[in-house]
C-alpha cells in the first residue's frame, strides 16, 4: 500500500468495539488538543504566558473553572506564575509535594526554565513540559515556530516526543504523560508552533477513559508516596563533592535505558485504540527505498505525500521516516525502522546551530547510521525557520539533490541563499492536494473579525458534516490593523497538507484597499469565485480596480462578486465589524453546504458567542449574516479587461531599504527575498522612519478639519496614536501653495497661518481626535476616507516642503509641544492603542537626544515589527536610539546602555580636565568647554552646549592629539536622555526584580510603564496590575486579588520620582510629570494607564482618550507626582493631581467588557468582586491623600 493512502487508512479507520459508541470527531487546533491531553494526567499547571503556547494553559484554565474533571476526579489547580523561571520553580516544587504537574511554554520562556529542567530531571520527578516549538530571538525576534527551543533543552536529561500535525498531539501527548509517570522521566512534549499549535483540523478525539485503563495507576501511586512529607522526612537537593557527584550522574542511566520501550509500548496501546499505527520512528514508502528523508515535526505530512507522489510519478524508491522520541534516541529502534536497501539519506532539521558540524537530527543520524552494518551516504539540511513554508516541491528539491554525484551537505531549502550558495533550487512545481479539496482564501484586517468568522466557518463544517476542514491564519506582526491571510481546505479526505494554499477555489478580500496593496490574485484557480468588499459600484470598478487584477479575472474568467459590508456593518451597527456579512456571503458562493443548513449553523453560533452580551447584539449579527446573503453583486466581466493598462505605474523611491526589504514584505513576497539583501543586515541593525513610506490606507472614516471651527488647541494632534495629524504653521507663499484651508496662528507674532493637517493614507481611523476636541460644534468631523484622500497632497507638502519655525510655545505645554516634530509616527499600533500617544509626546519632549530600552511586548512589536520602523529622526538627523534585548531583562538593559554612556562621558570630562589646565584651545573653546563640563549632566541646553563645543574643536583640533581625542568622542557631549520601555506584564511581573534593582541603583534613568492592566501582547492575560472582577486569560472568572501598586513600592525608596498619569483625564499633569522625571537627576518611574483593546470598551477604541478620562473620574485611576527634589525644600513630596471622584465608579465598570461579562458568567460573584475592586481603588485614594495632606 502506498505511504500517504498508508496513512489516510490510519486516520479514517474507526475501531468499533462491542458496546462502544461513535468515535468523537470535533474540530480543533494543536494547542487546544495538548491541553485536552494533558489535563486528563495532572493535578496542577504553573504557566506564564508566551505565544504561541499561551492558548494550552488558557483551555486548563477555562476547563478547571467550568467544573471539568481530571482522571484523579479534581479539577486542575492552575497557577500563574511572574516569569517562565518563575513558573518551571513552582512545577518543581508541586512534583516535590507530590502532584502531577505540567506546564506549557516556548521559545525565550522555555530557555528560562532550563536550570530547573535540570533539577527536574535529575531529581527522576515526572513532569510534563508541553511545548509549542518556536523560533529564539537572535538578531531579531521571531514569535513563530521552529525547532530552536527545543533544540536547545536536548541536554536536559528530558525526554522529548515530537508530534507531526493536530492528531499526532492528540494521540501522543497522553503518551508524554504515560511515559513519564512509569518510567520517572520527565517529557518535553513538543510540536510546530503556529504550524501545529493553530492550526484548526477535524480530528478524532481521546476517550479519558481509555487514558485511565493506561494509566499505571501504582506508578502514580509511589510518585505520590514519594512527595516530601514531615511525617517521613528526607532531604533533597544536597550539595555534593567531587568524590561522588560523577557516579550520581551515572546512577540515572537505567531510567532513561527503560523510556524507548515505555514509549514503544504505549504508542502500541494507542495504536490498537485508534487504528492509527505510532511508533518511536515511523516509517512511510517502500520496503525496498534507497531514498531516505528523516524528519520531525510538520514537515512529515509534506515529505509523506511528496515521496509517494515521486514514487508513482517517476518510479523512484524514496521513503520518510518520522521521528516522535528523540530523546532518548534508541539508535536500535531507528535502525529497525530504516529499510536495509537505503542508499542515500537526507536528514532534515528545523534550527540552526551556528558552527555546528551539522544541526543535530542530522548529527544523531550520522551517529545512529556509524553504529550500524548500514553506510549510506547522509546529507543535512535546515528548512522552515521562523515557520518559513515547506512545500512539496521543496521536498521534491530534497530527493533531487540525493539524486547527484556529489548531493549538497549543509543544505537550506525555503530560501535563495546567494551568498553562501547552500540552497537547494526548487526545479519542479509539486501540487499535492487531493481532487476535491476546496482551498480558499480570505485577505482581512486585524480586528474586523475575519480570522474568527473563517474559525467559525470550519468548525461549523467540520462539526456538522462528514468533510474534513483544515484552517491555518497567516499574520504580519502589526496589532489589531495588520494584515491577516486566513487559508481554509475542505474536502471528503482527511488534509495533510501543512503549508499555505497556493491555487483556490476562493478568494475573498475584506479590505478594498488591499488591492493595491498585495497580490491578492495570486493562484486562484481558473473559473475560480472572488469576492471583493469595497464602496465601488460595477461602473466605479472601471476607474479605481487596478489593470493586473482585471486581467487576471478576465483571462482567468474568474466570477467576480462585489459586496459593501462595511456600509452594511455601518447600518445594521456593528461598526467595522464585517465578519458576519462576509462570512454569509462565502457560504453563499463557496456552495461548500446547502445554504439554509450555514445560515442555521451560522445563527446557532452567533447566539452561542454572543449571547452573554445581550438580544440586541445577537438581532445584529442576525441581520449581517441575512444581509450578507442579500447583497452580494455580480459584476459582468468587459473582455476588454484582458487588456487593461494601469495610468500611472508605481515608481521606486530610491531608498534601496524601502525598495529592496519593505515593498516586497509589504507586498507579502518577503519569502522572495535573497540572503544577499538580508546580509545587509546580518547584525539586526535597521534603519529608522520606514513606516512613513507604507501608506497603509486602512481607515474606514478619517477626519476632516472645519478650519472656522478650529480653536488651535492642537488636543488633537495630542492624542492621536499614529501621528496622523498635526498642526502644521505656514507663512503666505505656503498657506497659498498647499492647496489647504489655513487660518492666522493664534499667539504667533510672525504672521504665520495655522492648518491642521491630517494624512489619511497614515490615519487608522480610530476617531480619538473627533471625540476630545473641544471647540464648539466640533472641528473634527469623521468622513468616509474616500472623500479625504484628495487632502493627501497637502500632508504630504505640510511635512516635506513647509519650512521649519521656531515654537511659538513653550515645548513643555500640551499646546507647544505639538509643534514639536512626533518622533514616533505611523506605527502598527491598534486603532485607538492607549499606549503610542504617550511615547509619541516623549519623542516630541527629548526624542532628539533619546536612547530606548523597550521590553518585549506590545510597545516592541508596534514600535520595531519589520521593516516598518515608526521611530524616526528630526530635520537634523537626530532622533531615539532604540533597541530590545528579551522581555524579563528590560531595565537592566536599559541601565548598560546608561553605564555605558556614563563611563563615555567622564571620558570626556576627564580629557577636558587635563585639557584645560594645559591651556590648550582659544579662550572661546576654553570657555566652552568650561561650560560643557559645569552643565554635563544638565537637560536643558544639553545640545547647544554639545554643538558649540564640537564646532570648536573641529576648527581647532588640528594637528593637537588631546583636542583630537576630545572631538572623537563628541557623540557623547549631549546629555543623553534615557529612557526605558515596557508594559505591566514585564514591570509589575517578570521584570519586576530588575526594575526594582535599577530603580533602586540611583541611576539617572526614566522608566514609562505603559499599564494596561494585562499581558496584551499575549492575548489579555492577567497580570498583577489587572484589578479584581477583571476577567483576563487565568482569571476566567474574575481576578481575586487587587492590583500592585508599583508606584508606592517605588516611592518607598525615597529618592525615585513616581508619577502616575492619565492623558485623557490631565494633560497639563502628563507634560509636567515627564518633565519633571526627566529633569531629576536620579531614576525615574512614570506610570501611564492606558486602554487596550483587550479591555472591550463598550464605546470602542475610539473613545480610549475618554475612558481614561473617565477612570480618573470615578476614582478607579489615580494621578499624582512624587519628587524628591521637593523635600530639600521642606515641602510635601507628593502631590495628588486627581480631584475627588465625581463619577459613577460602577458605570465605568460596566463600560468594560473585562468587567461587565463576570455579571454574566458569574452574577453572584460579580457583586461581591465589584465591592471589592471599587474598595480596593478607594483604599488606594484614601492613602494617596493622606500621603498628599488631604485627609
Amino acid at each position: 500500500m502506498c505511504m500517504y493512502h498508508q496513512k489516510k487508512k490510519q486516520i479514517n479507520l474507526i475501531l468499533m468495539k462491542e458496546g462502544e459508541s461513535m468515535t468523537i470527531m470535533k474540530t480543533m487546533d494543536g494547542n487546544e488538543a495538548a491541553a485536552y491531553a494533558s489535563y486528563a494526567f495532572i493535578d496542577a499547571a504553573c504557566i506564564y504566558p508566551i505565544t504561541p503556547s499561551s492558548p494550552m494553559a488558557e483551555h486548563v484554565d477555562e476547563w478547571s473553572s467550568a467544573g471539568k474533571k481530571n482522571l484523579f476526579g479534581q479539577t486542575v489547580k492552575l497557577l500563574e506564575m511572574q516569569s517562565e523561571a518563575g513558573a518551571a520553580g513552582a512545577v518543581h516544587g508541586s512534583l516535590q509535594s507530590g502532584a502531577m504537574t505540567a506546564t506549557y511554554t516556548a521559545s525565550q520562556g522555555l530557555l528560562l526554565m532550563i536550570p530547573n529542567m535540570y533539577k527536574i530531571s535529575g531529581e527522576l520527578l515526572p513532569a510534563v513540559f508541553n511545548v509549542s516549538a518556536r523560533a529564539l530571538a537572535t538578531s531579531t525576534l521571531s514569535i513563530f515556530g521552529d525547532h530552536q527551543d527545543v533544540m536547545a533543552c536536548r541536554q536536559t536529561g528530558f525526554a522529548m516526543l515530537a508530534e507531526g500535525s493536530v492528531q499526532e498531539v492528540m494521540d501522543l501527548t497522553g503518551v508524554a504523560h504515560l511515559a513519564a509517570v512509569k518510567s520517572r522521566v520527565p517529557f518535553l512534549n513538543f510540536f510546530d508552533g503556529f504550524r501545529t499549535s493553530h492550526e484548526i483540523q477535524k480530528i478524532e478525539v481521546f476517550d479519558y477513559k481509555h487514558y485511565a485503563e493506561m494509566l499505571d495507576w501504582d506508578a502514580v501511586k509511589e510518585f505520590r508516596q514519594r512527595g516530601l512529607n514531615p511525617d517521613n522526612p528526607v532531604m533533597r537537593g544536597t550539595a555534593q563533592n567531587p568524590d561522588t557527584y560523577f557516579q550520581s550522574r551515572e546512577a540515572v542511566n537505567k531510567y532513561y535505558d527503560a523510556v524507548p520501550d515505555i514509549v514503544e509500548d504505549y504508542m502500541a496501546q494507542v495504536s490498537k485504540i485508534t487504528g492509527r499505527e505510532y511508533h518511536l520512528f515511523n516509517y512511510y514508502g517502500p520496503q525496498d527505498a534507497e531514498d531516505l528523508i528523516v524528519i520531525m515535526g510538520s514537515g512529515q505530512d509534506t515529505a509523506i505525500k511528496t515521496a509517494e507522489l515521486v514514487n508513482a510519478a517517476e518510479g523512484a524508491k524514496v521513503g520518510v521516516l518520522a521521528v516522535h522520541l528523540y530523546r532518548p534516541f534508541s539508535v536500535k529502534h531507528f535502525l529497525a525502522a530504516v529499510p536495509k536497501t537505503v542508499k542515500r539519506v537526507a536528514a532534515l532539521d528545523r534550527t540552526k546551530e551556528p558552527g555546528s558540524l551539522g544541526e543535530p537530527l542530522y548529527l544523531d543520524v550520522c551517529n545512529a547510521f556509524y553504529q550500524s552494518e548500514l553506510h549510506p551516504e547522509i546529507v543535512g539540511g535546515r528548512f522552515g525557520l521562523g515557520s518559513k513554508e515547506f512545500t512539496p516541491s521543496e521536498v521534491y528539491a530534497v530527493i533531487e539533490n540525493l539524486h547527484q554525484e556529489k548531493p549538497k551537505n549543509g543544505f537550506t531549502i525555503g530560501i535563495t541563499d546567494d551568498v553562501n550558495h547552500t540552497s537547494l533550487p526548487v526545479v519542479k512545481v509539486v501540487d499535492a492536494t487531493p481532487k476535491g479539496t476546496k482551498g480558499c482564501k480570505f485577505w482581512g484586517r486585524g480586528s474586523d473579525g475575519t480570522v474568527g468568522a473563517n474559525k467559525n466557518t470550519i468548525k461549523i463544517i467540520g462539526d456538522h458534516t462528514d468533510m474534513y476542514a483544515q484552517g491555518y491564519f497567516a499574520y504580519d506582526s502589526k496589532k489589531s490593523g495588520g494584515i491577516t491571510v486566513s487559508h481554509l481546505r475542505f474536502g471528503k479526505e482527511p488534509i495533510m497538507e501543512p503549508y499555505l494554499i497556493t491555487n483556490a477555489d476562493y478568494v475573498a478580500v475584506h479590505n478594498q484597499s488591499y488591492v493595491y496593496k498585495y497580490d491578492i490574485m495570486a493562484g486562484l484557480k481558473e473559473g475560480g469565485n472572488f469576492l471583493l468588499n469595497c464602496s465601488w459600484t460595477p461602473e466605479e470598478l472601471e476607474e479605481y480596480l487596478p489593470a493586473a487584477i482585471k486581467q487576471y479575472i478576465a483571462k482567468k474568467h474568474v466570477n467576480f462578486y462585489t459586496i459593501d459590508a462595511v456600509k452594511i456593518a455601518q447600518s445594521i451597527g456593528l461598526g467595522g465589524r464585517i465578519n458576519m456579512i462576509m462570512q454569509s456571503a462565502f457560504f453563499k458562493l463557496a456552495d461548500i453546504i446547502p445554504l439554509e443548513d450555514a445560515v442555521k449553523y451560522l445563527k446557532d453560533a452567533v447566539e452561542e458567542s454572543y449571547g452573554k452580551k445581550g438580544q440586541n447584539v445577537v438581532d445584529m449579527n442576525n441581520a449581517a449574516i441575512d444581509k450578507g446573503i442579500e447583497a452580494i453583486v455580480k459584476i459582468d466581466v468587459p473582455a476588454a479587461w484582458a487588456d487593461a493598462k494601469d495610468k500611472v505605474e508605481t515608481k521606486k523611491t530610491g531608498n534601496a531599504f524601502v525598495d529592496d526589504i519593505l515593498v516586497p514584505v509589504n507586498r507579502q513576497e518577503g519569502d522572495k527575498l535573497p540572503v544577499s539583501v538580508m546580509a545587509r543586515h546580518a547584525d539586526g541593525t535597521f534603519p529608522v522612519g520606514t513606516s512613513a513610506y507604507e501608506k497603509r490606507g486602512i481607515a474606514i472614516n478619517v477626519p476632516e478639519w472645519d478650519v472656522a471651527k478650529c480653536i488651535q488647541c492642537n488636543q488633537c494632534a495630542f492624542v492621536c496614536p499614529h501621528a496622523a495629524i498635526r498642526p502644521a504653521l505656514l507663512n503666505d507663499a505656503e498657506a497659498e501653495k498647499i492647496g489647504y484651508p489655513s487660518k492666522p496662528a493664534m499667539g504667533v507674532k510672525d504672521g504665520s497661518k495655522f492648518a491642521m493637517v491630517i494624512s489619511p493614507y497614515d490615519c487608522q481611523g480610530c476617531g480619538n481626535c473627533a471625540q476630545i476636541c473641544p471647540a464648539p460644534g466640533k472641528a473634527l468631523f469623521m468622513k468616509p476616507l474616500a472623500t479625504q484622500l484628495d487632502k493627501a497632497p497637502a500632508w504630504d507638502y505640510a511635512m516635506n516642503e513647509v519650512t521649519e519655525k521656531p515654537n511659538p510655545m513653550k515645548k513643555n505645554t500640551v499646546k507647544g509641544s505639538q509643534f514639536e516634530q512626533p518622533l514616533l509616527e505611523f506605527s502598527g499600533a491598534c486603532s485607538g492603542c492607549g499606549e503610542t500617544p504617550y511615547v509619541k509626546l516623549v519623542t516630541q519632549l527629548f526624542g532628539d537626544r533619546m536612547m530606548v530600552a523597550n521590553a518585549t511586548g506590545c510597545s516592541s512589536i508596534w514600535g520595531a515589527s519589520s521593516p516598518s520602523m515608526p521611530y524616526t529622526v528630526n530635520k537634523k538627523g537626530h532622533g531615539p536610539s532604540w533597541a530590545n534585548s528579551l522581555f524579563e531583562d528590560n531595565a537592566e538593559y536599559g541601565l548598560g546602555m546608561f553605564l555605558g554612556v556614563e563611563q563615555s562621558r567622564d571620558r570626556v570630562e576627564e580629557l577636558i580636565d587635563a585639557a584645560l589646565p594645559a591651556g590648550k584651545g582659544s579662550v572661546e573653546l576654553q570657555a566652552a568647554m568650561k561650560e560643557w563640563k559645569e552643565g554635563k549632566n544638565v537637560s536643558d541646553g544639553t545640545r547647544e552646549r554639545a554643538d558649540k563645543l564640537a564646532a570648536l574643536l573641529a576648527k581647532e583640533a588640528g594637528g593637537d592629539e588631546a583636542l583630537q581625542e576630545i572631538l572623537d568622542l563628541k557623540q557623547f557631549f549631549i546629555k543623553r536622555s534615557h529612557w526605558i520601555f515596557g508594559g505591566d506584564g514585564w514591570s509589575y511581573d517578570i521584570g519586576y526584580g530588575g526594575l526594582d534593582h535599577v530603580l533602586a541603583s540611583g541611576k539617572n534613568v526614566n522608566v514609562l510603564v505603559l499599564d494596561t492592566e494585562v499581558y496584551s501582547n499575549t492575548g489579555g492575560q492577567s497580570s498583577k496590575a489587572t484589578p479584581t472582577a477583571a476577567i483576563a486569560q487565568f482569571a476566567a472568572s474574575g481576578k481575586r486579588t487587587k492590583k500592585k501598586d508599583l508606584g508606592m513600592m517605588a516611592i518607598s525608596y525615597g529618592y525615585v520620582y513616581v508619577a502616575q498619569v492619565s492623558m485623557g483625564s490631565d494633560k497639563n499633569q502628563l507634560v509636567k510629570a515627564l518633565t519633571e522625571a526627566e529633569a531629576y537627576d536620579g531614576p525615574s518611574l512614570i506610570i501611564a494607564y492606558c486602554p487596550c483593546i483587550n479591555h472591550g470598551l463598550k464605546a470602542g477604541m475610539g473613545c480610549s482618550q475618554l475612558e481614561e478620562k473617565r477612570a480618573v473620574a470615578c476614582g478607579y485611576w489615580a494621578t499624582y507626582r512624587y519628587n524628591p527634589q521637593l523635600k530639600e525644600q521642606g515641602k510635601n513630596p507628593f502631590t495628588l493631581d486627581s480631584k475627588e471622584p465625581t463619577e459613577s465608579f460602577r458605570d465605568y465598570l460596566l463600560g468594560e467588557v473585562r468587567f461587565a461579562s463576570l455579571q454574566k458568567v458569574r452574577p453572584q460573584l460579580a457583586e461581591e468582586l465589584y465591592q471589592k475592586t471599587e474598595a480596593d481603588a478607594m483604599e488606594r485614594l484614601a492613602n494617596y491623600k493622606k500621603m498628599a495632606g488631604k485627609e
